[in-house]
C-alpha cells in the first residue's frame, strides 16, 4: 500500500490512464499469440524431426552402401572353379562370412539356373530346395554388372522379414556363372534392428518407406513392418510422399488423428524415412502456454483494472525510451548491450532485469556455439579414439583423388585391419580393447605428415591415407612397414601386456579418375590377401592374383 501511496512510484502512476490500455493489450495477447506461438513451435518440431530424420537417411543409406559394396567385392573375389567344388565353395563362403558378417542370415550361392545351391553359410532349413528363378533380385544380379537391392519381403523358409542383396559371380569373359546372395534380417541385430527400436518423444516414432514396392520395409511399431502403404486418397500428404515429395507436413494416420510428419529421401536406395509426432504431443507446449497466458491474464487484469487511470502516456515515457531500444535490439538496429542504468523506481528494476537477460544469452549463445562446434567435430570423428570417420575419411579422399590429377602427384591408401585384437576383446572385455584401439591410433598417428590421414572405420579397421606423393610405392612401404613395427610393440594395459598384429592392404593412385569406393575396396582387398598370405603383414593391390 505505501508503494501506490508513493506520489514518485510508477505503480501510483499508472493508476490514472492504463486500465483501458492494458486490456487492449491483454485481449491481444490471448487472441494473437497462441496461434503464433503453435505456428513457431509446429516449425521447431519439424527442424528436430528433419534433423533426426536425416541423419537415419543416412545411417541407413551407410548401411545398405556397406553391404552392397561388400556383395560385390565378394562375387569378384570368388573363384568360378570353386563352384563345381561343393566343399570348397562351402568352405569359402564359411570363411568370408566369419570375416565380414554383414549379413545377418549369411551368403548363399545360387545355382546359374535358380533352382536351389550351390553353396550357404549358415545352413538355413529349407533354404537350399528353394526356386529363385522369380526372384527379383536373381533376375537383377544376372542382368546387372554389380550388386542389386532385392524387394523386401518375409523368407519363404524362415518367415521372418529379410532384404537380399546379390551379385553376378562372372568367369573371365564376363558371363554370369552364379549369383552370390547376401541375407539380412530386418528384425535382428547387424541392419536396421536400431531403427527398429527407436521412438520419438512419447507416442511418435518411425517409417522406412519403399515407394516403388509400396511397402513399408522397418517401422518403431512392429505391427506396420512389412505392410502396404496405405491407399491412396486416405491421406494427401502419405499421397505426395509417395509421388516423389520430401518435406514437413500434417497428415492423418489410421486412427483418424492428425500427426506432424517429415519424409527424408535415403539416396541410393529410392526410400524414404518418415518421421511422425502425433500434434497433441507437439503442440503440448503451446496448449500450456495458453492455458497458462488465460490465468495469468485474468488475474493481471483484475489487479490493475483497478489501478490504471488515465495519464499513461506521459507517465510511460521512461518504458518507451527503454522499449524503444529493446525493440531496436531485436530488429537487428543496435547490438544487443546492457542499458544504462539511470532511475531507482520500478523502470530502474525493468532495465536491471534486462541487462541480466543480455548477460545471460550472451553467456547461452557462447555455450550453443561450443556446443555446435561439439556436435560438429563428433559427426566426422570416431568418439573413442577421436580420429576421423568414415565421412570425413571419404570427403578427403574424394579431394585428395582431385588433387592428383590437378597436381600431377600420387596418393596412397592402407587398409588396415588388426590380427588378433578379437580375441583380447573377448577375453578381457570392451574396457581392455577400448583402451588397445586408443594406443592404436596414436602408434598409426606417430610421424605422420601434417596432410596425412588416419581414420577409423568400426572395429578394429584403419585406413591411412597418403596424399602428395611423388613415389606412393615406396613411400606406402615405408609407413607399413613402421606401422607392422609400431603394432608388434607390446600393449600395457591395466598393468597387463597385450600382442597384436596388423595386416595391410595397400593401393596406389596415380592420377586420372577413380572413385572413393573404387580405392576403398581395392586397398579392403589387397588387406584381406595380406591376412591370406599369413597376417601381420602388407600386400599391394596389383599384386592381387587373378581369379583362376
Amino acid at each position: 500500500m505505501i508503494a501506490f501511496l508513493n506520489p514518485h512510484s510508477i505503480k501510483f502512476r499508472f493508476t490514472a490512464l492504463g486500465i483501458g490500455l492494458v486490456l487492449i493489450g491483454l485481449v491481444a495477447r490471448l487472441i494473437l499469440g497462441p496461434p503464433v506461438v503453435s505456428a513457431q513451435v509446429q516449425e521447431l518440431i519439424a527442424a528436430q524431426q528433419h534433423s533426426i530424420a536425416s541423419y537415419i537417411a543416412r545411417d541407413v543409406d551407410q548401411h545398405v552402401r556397406m553391404r552392397l559394396n561388400n556383395i560385390e567385392a565378394l562375387a569378384q573375389q570368388l573363384p568360378p572353379a570353386l563352384l563345381a567344388d561343393p566343399a570348397r565353395l562351402q568352405h569359402w563362403i564359411q570363411e568370408r562370412q566369419r570375416s565380414s558378417p554383414l549379413f545377418n542370415s549369411g551368403l548363399m550361392v545360387v545355382h546359374p539356373e535358380g533352382r536351389g545351391l550351390l553353396g550357404e553359410f549358415p545352413v538355413i532349413p529349407g533354404r537350399a530346395g528353394l526356386d529363385y528363378r522369380h526372384s527379383d533380385w536373381f533376375a537383377g544380379a544376372w542382368r546387372a554388372h554389380g550388386a542389386v537391392l532385392g524387394r523386401p519381403a518375409r523368407g519363404r523358409a524362415s518367415g521372418d522379414p529379410l532384404i537380399i542383396m546379390a551379385a553376378a559371380v562372372r568367369d573371365d569373359r564376363g558371363n554370369p556363372r552364379a549369383i552370390l546372395a547376401g541375407v539380412s534380417l530386418l528384425n535382428t541385430r547387424g541392419f536396421l534392428d536400431k531403427f527398429m527400436e527407436a521412438r520419438l518423444g512419447d507416442s511418435g516414432g518411425y517409417a522406412l518407406v519403399s515407394p516403388a514396392d509400396k511397402l513399408i520395409i522397418a517401422a518403431s511399431d512392429p505391427e506396420l513392418v512389412l505392410q502396404p502403404t496405405p491407399a491412396p486418397g486416405l491421406d494427401a500428404l502419405h499421397d505426395r510422399a509417395m509421388m516423389g515429395f520430401r518435406g514437413s507436413g500434417v497428415s492423418v494416420n489410421a486412427q483418424g488423428e492428425e500427426e506432424l510428419a517429415t519424409m527424408v529421401e535415403v539416396p541410393h536406395t529410392g526410400w524414404f524415412v518418415v518421421a511422425r509426432t502425433p500434434m497433441a504431443e507437439a503442440l503440448k507446449p503451446a496448449i500450456a502456454l495458453r492455458q497458462y497466458s488465460l490465468r495469468t491474464s485474468l488475474v493481471v487484469l483484475a489487479l490493475l483494472s483497478i489501478l490504471f487511470v488515465l495519464l499513461l502516456p506521459r507517465l510511460l515515457r521512461p518504458l518507451d525510451q527503454a522499449s524503444s531500444a529493446i525493440r531496436a535490439m531485436a530488429d537487428g538496429g543496435q547490438p544487443l548491450a546492457p542499458l544504462a542504468l539511470e532511475r531507482q523506481d520500478e523502470v530502474g528494476q525493468l532495465v536491471r532485469g534486462f541487462n541480466l537477460l543480455v548477460a545471460r544469452l550472451q553467456t547461452q549463445e557462447a555455450a550453443l556455439k561450443a556446443s555446435e562446434a561439439r556436435l560438429a567435430f563428433m559427426a566426422h570423428h570416431d568418439p573413442l579414439t577421436r580420429l576421423p570417420n568414415r565421412t570425413l575419411l571419404e570427403t578427403r579422399l574424394q579431394l585428395a583423388i582431385s588433387q592428383s590429377r590437378i597436381r600431377d602427384n600420387q596418393l596412397a591408401l592402407l587398409f588396415c585391419d588388426l590380427d588378433g585384437f578379437k580375441a583380447i576383446n573377448d577375453e578381457y572385455g570392451h574396457e581392455v580393447g577400448d583402451a588397445i584401439l586408443v594406443q592404436v591410433a596414436e602408434r598409426l598417428l606417430d610421424g605422420r605428415r601434417s596432410g596425412d590421414t588416419v581414420a577409423r572405420l568400426g572395429g578394429d579397421e584403419f585406413v591411412l591415407l597418403l596424399t602428395g606423393l611423388e613415389q606412393a610405392e615406396l613411400a606406402a612401404r615405408a609407413v607399413a612397414e613402421q606401422c607392422l613395427a609400431g603394432i608388434r610393440r607390446p600393449f600395457l594395459v591395466q598393468e597387463q601386456e597385450q600382442h597384436l598384429g596388423i595386416s595391410i592392404g595397400i593401393t596406389v593412385h596415380e592420377g586420372g579418375d577413380a572413385s572413393v569406393s573404387r580405392l576403398l575396396s581395392q586397398a579392403d582387398m589387397a588387406m584381406y590377401q595380406a591376412k591370406r598370405a599369413g597376417k601381420n603383414s602388407f600386400a599391394f593391390y596389383q599384386d592381387l592374383p587373378g581369379p583362376s
